[in-house]
């Protein structure tokens, strides 16, 4: 097992958007984009918890905060979804998620967000949080 997962940015998702994705203000609708973030913190907490050779559990959204909406989201972009690791407590992981575009050859950040995931165990119906890792 290696030292606690670091915090180098990961490349999570990469996603193009497409008009069916679109507000009435013709910009991507702000749910679509909080989806794709959920996503991405999930994908990038899993890389996480293998790079540092935890073992892999399901693991569930809790919260998500912080959430920034810092310019439009339009029709055609290719949005790169970067995570970090916040903070792994005993059975979360909390992730920064990063969403960026290019646009006129300059990267732009157009949003970002914390999301909170705990690992749980299913047995039937039931689900209880269990630890991410042994110590």
């Amino acid at each position: 097992m290696t030292d606690e997962p670091t915090n180098e940015p990961h490349m999570a998702i990469k996603v193009v958007m497409m008009p069916r994705d679109t507000n009435p203000h013709g910009t991507i609708f702000g749910g679509v984009i909080l989806s794709y973030i959920d996503q991405a913190g999930a994908v990038g907490a899993y890389y996480e918890i293998r790079k540092a050779g935890y073992e892999r559990k399901p693991i569930v959204t809790v919260g998500m905060k912080s959430v920034e909406f810092h310019r439009p989201v339009f029709v055609g972009d290719v949005l790169s979804f970067w995570t970090t690791v916040v903070h792994v407590g005993k059975t979360s992981i909390t992730m920064h998620v990063d969403v960026e575009s290019e646009r006129n050859g300059q990267v732009e950040k157009l949003t970002e967000a914390e999301v909170t995931y705990v690992a749980i165990e299913s047995t039937g119906e039931e689900r209880r949080p269990v630890q991410i890792k042994d110590n």
